[in-house]
């Protein structure tokens, strides 16, 4: 036997050894293999044994708990775009047309091929590489436009027509023109943002002091990912030499969270000490001994020091967001203005499995904020039991529906880098807009006078209805 076939096959004997063993080490391993041994040989049809892997294992871990989980290879590259904050595409966010079912362009990354290319926000991508775009759903769509760096793909990409239109094309029913063109982009390494300002300024880049009240800046933060630290550094920098800042708002509402190690990070720009979050691992094995707990605290050198600050939170503010929420307000560093928040309070760790496919999110600790106080809502909480976190007393609010419909496709136009069109544009001031952030204005102006707030210091706080907060649009 030639020594390279004689080498190959000790391989594969040494795999298949360690493989028999691992599945020999527990009495529920070797039931688990017994049952896909049985598969194998006598099921009707041939069987995918890597499917029945990987839908074993997810129903498995959905037996722990509501967010430990099997990531599967297909899923594994969306996961980790999003926490390492970083994939290679094109630059585009999309969202999908009602109407055609197209993909609209949001808006273009700064920089970025489409960027570059002149790709605008309101642009519908018709085709992709040749392929129809309508009817697609619009993971799919991202996943066409993904790809590995230097990579080709070319759109059609359809600019919108004038409002009011001045042409019509009888050939699609008399719709208003639209001037259409190929685009062939080169894809790059994109870096997506997690931290977002009150608008877009002249050249893209974000404007943190809140238009309309020039004395204070808003940061947005949509996630906590490997850069949302120094994304959030260089802003309360930004902010710091605007000169004499009279507040800032943290705006958590809607994020989801992510790594914790971001959130400790986030916790210790604005602290120069105290405690930032308790974690609490697997329980001892020894009977009567209790789980190890750790504490992590925030060192000295705080940004924005004596700066007021809001922090807006609501119903989908979970997580990792809801540590820096808990650690802001239990330091008594901010003032938390909105709506209890969603009760996520345990740790995943993101383990990978030997095959380098699939990915275990595991639930392998919980976290208690700064004053012990539980965060997580277990199976049977009601209303009345300890989790989340909710804001101080008087700031409770909680707008309609209508007025959140509103204030999204608002800030959908607001936020676009770019040209927008004139039918996409929406007017107004944030603070007439967004009653929450109206709410916590109020909170910084009742503490002293702010540049296009009026002074509340000394007046008595009316009371509010939460269910029809101040606003033209509540």
């Amino acid at each position: 036997m030639p020594k390279r076939n004689f080498i190959l096959l000790l391989a594969i004997c040494l795999t298949c050894l360690a493989a028999y063993m691992a599945r020999e080490q527990s009495a529920a391993g070797r039931r688990f293999g017994e049952v896909l041994d049985l598969v194998e040989t006598s099921y009707l049809d041939r069987a995918d044994e890597r499917e029945l892997f990987d839908t074993a294992v997810d129903a498995a871990l959905s037996k722990l708990d509501e967010h430990s989980a099997y990531i599967r290879g297909d899923e594994r590259a969306d996961l980790e775009a999003v926490l390492d904050q970083k994939f290679g595409g094109v630059g585009l966010e999309l969202t999908i047309d009602e109407a055609s079912r197209e993909p609209i362009v949001a808006s273009p990354v700064i920089d970025s091929p489409a960027w570059r290319a002149g790709i605008h926000a309101g642009d519908r991508i018709e085709t992709i590489d040749g392929a129809a775009t309508a009817g697609v759903p619009l993971r799919e769509i991202v996943t066409s436009l993904r790809g590995a760096v230097g990579d080709r793909v070319v759109l059609q990409i359809a600019a919108p027509a004038a409002d009011p239109p001045t042409t019509l094309d009888p050939g699609v029913g008399g719709q208003p023109l639209v001037a259409r063109r190929d685009v062939t982009l080169v894809r790059e390494l994109i870096k997506t943002e997690s931290v977002q300002g009150d608008r877009r300024g002249p050249d893209g880049r974000w404007e943190w002091m809140i238009e309309g009240v020039p004395g204070v800046a808003l940061v947005r933060v949509t996630t906590f990912g490997e850069r949302t630290a120094e994304e959030l550094a260089a802003a309360a920098d930004a902010i710091a030499e605007t000169g004499d800042p009279q507040g800032i708002v943290i705006d958590l509402r809607g994020n989801p969270g992510g790594l914790l190690s971001a959130a400790i990070d986030v916790c210790d720009l604005f602290l120069d000490d105290g405690v930032i979050v308790h974690t609490r691992g697997r329980k001892a094995a020894a009977p009567g001994e209790d789980a190890a707990i750790e504490t992590r605290r925030a060192a000295a050198g705080a940004k924005l020091a004596g700066v007021p600050m809001m922090v807006l939170v609501d119903g989908l503010t979970a997580s990792a967001a809801e540590i820096v929420a808990a650690c802001l307000q239990d330091t008594g560093r901010a003032t938390l203005v909105g709506s209890r928040t969603f009760g996520k309070g345990t740790v995943q760790s993101i383990l990978p499995l030997s095959d380098d496919r699939g990915l275990l999110k595991l639930t392998t600790s919980e976290y208690l904020r700064p004053s012990r106080a539980n965060i997580h809502r277990r199976a049977g909480d009601g209303d009345d039991d300890p989790w989340g976190v909710s804001p101080d007393a008087g700031y409770e609010i909680t707008p309609t529906a209508e007025s959140n419909s509103r204030l999204v496709i608002w800030r959908r136009s607001r936020d676009a880098a770019g040209p927008v069109p004139a039918n996409r544009m929406s007017g107004g001031l944030p603070r007439d807009l967004d009653p929450v952030l109206a709410r916590g204005l109020e909170g910084l102006s009742a503490r002293g006078p702010i540049a296009g707030e009026p002074d509340l210091r000394g007046e008595k706080e009316a009371s509010r209805n939460d269910d029809d907060p101040a606003g033209p649009d509540a």
